[in-house]
């Protein structure tokens, strides 16, 4: 049995290096007459990963290597960690003026492959550092049946291609307890462009949400002709109806426990409110007015110019399995400026905030915002300083880290 083995041990390399079946054939018959074993035992013995030579693994060209993907990272947590698919039409034009103001410091080299990356590598090459950051009905009140039949119900037959449809929602940052007195976030959202303001309120008087409607208004660089609440009361009250009235908007609602109808703004409530603010309870006038000046400057110029937004185009259901084609993710503020209906002279304004604007700078400035609201916080609270929660506390609190570790390098 050993001579057999040792035999055995020499048939692989001539079995491999055969060039036809043929010559394949007359090894094993010349082994099986000499030792007298079995053809199919000998075949699963060559074929055994002791006795077969590893195969050689195809290795493919390195093309976005290290200094790639931290350049990647550095410009991922600059836009707030968009997906690969609205993080790639960013890079094309946003890469250039980065390293033009100093946040990014890479070769030439590095920028032309940032340019060219693929959403799905950008997804990729992201997966590594997403794993190192860890990344219900409520009381509702009585309805005015006559003032619920004077709004219509509108769900859906949206104009996608005219800006002015605003759809609102309310935000509670009421904390673990929906009782007392706190702040509120009025969120905005146009359907066509998905240009978004926030304002925020104290309390949810009728008249404070009227009066943080003027305030957003003057500031949206577009013509409100529809507005579109759910059936909060803050929003379905004569108030609202009058003020609709007097400057010639359009009011319309949606449909009661249907939140999909208010889909557009719904998301935005989660990644430009919740992921931003946390859910802690907010009920003091200087938090109030912290919001407000987070709202006003930093998030809107940042949420607006720089984050992109992908638009349905068509679903195609076959077979059980849902296929959605989107288009080109573009920011709300491009979409403007591809608008008919925006003036010439409201396109110039928006270009000219566009280039003064630095998105490294925004974004700190917005940290620095959301770590002054969370000091304030603690202070209200007489709390001590200790790890925050991240499920609570504001996105910057627990997303600060040196540069070592946002690349996933040990500091």
């Amino acid at each position: 049995m050993e001579a057999r083995n040792q035999y055995l041990k020499t048939l692989p390399e001539q079995y491999w290096k055969a060039k036809s079946r043929k010559e394949k054939s007359m090894i094993l018959d010349e082994y099986c007459k000499n030792t007298g074993q079995n053809r199919k035992y000998v075949i699963r013995k060559i074929n055994s990963p002791y006795l077969s030579s590893p195969k050689k693994k195809k290795t493919r060209k390195i093309t976005y290597d290290g200094q790639v993907k931290a350049a990647l990272v550095m410009v991922w947590d600059i836009f707030d960690h968009p997906c690969g698919q609205r993080l790639a039409p960013l890079l094309k034009t946003e890469v250039d003026r980065l390293r033009e103001w100093g946040e990014l410091v890479i070769s030439d080299e590095v920028a032309e492959k940032l340019k060219r990356i693929s959403p799905k590598t950008i997804d990729r090459a992201l997966k590594h550092q997403k794993e190192y950051l860890h990344l219900t009905q409520k009381y509702r009140p009585r309805k005015n049946p006559l003032l619920y039949q004077k709004v219509p119900v509108k769900a859906g037959s949206w104009d996608r291609d005219l800006p002015g449809e605003i759809q609102l929602d309310l935000v509670e940052h009421c904390g673990q307890s929906s009782s007392g007195h706190f702040a509120h976030s009025i969120s905005f959202c146009d359907v066509a462009t998905g240009w978004w303001e926030g304002e925020a309120i104290l309390g949810r008087g009728q008249k404070a949400v009227i009066d943080a409607l003027n305030r957003v208004r003057k500031i949206t660089p577009l013509e409100w002709r529809e507005l579109h609440p759910d059936n909060d009361s803050s929003f379905i009250n004569w108030h609202l109806v009058d003020y609709c009235e007097r400057e010639k908007i359009n009011l319309s609602r949606s449909r009661p426990y249907r939140k999909n109808d208010n889909c557009f703004v719904e998301e935005k409530n989660s990644t430009h409110i919740r992921n931003v603010l946390g859910y802690l309870r907010y009920d003091t006038v200087k938090e109030v007015e912290i919001i407000n000046h987070l709202y006003r400057n930093e998030l809107r110029l940042y949420e607006n110019f720089f984050q992109p937004v992908m638009k349905l185009q068509y679903k195609i259901r076959d077979k059980g399995k849902v296929y959605r084609k989107y288009d080109t993710p573009k920011t709300p503020y491009q979409r403007l400026l591809e608008s008919p209906s925006i003036t010439e002279e409201t396109k110039e304004k928006l270009k000219a905030i566009y280039l003064s604007l630095n998105p490294a700078e925004l974004k700190r400035r917005i940290d620095e915002k959301l770590n002054e609201l969370y000091q304030v916080y603690q202070e209200k609270n007489n709390l001590e300083e200790v790890k925050p929660d991240k499920k609570q506390t504001p996105r910057s609190v627990t997303s600060y880290m040196t540069q070592q570790e946002l690349i996933g390098l040990p500091s």
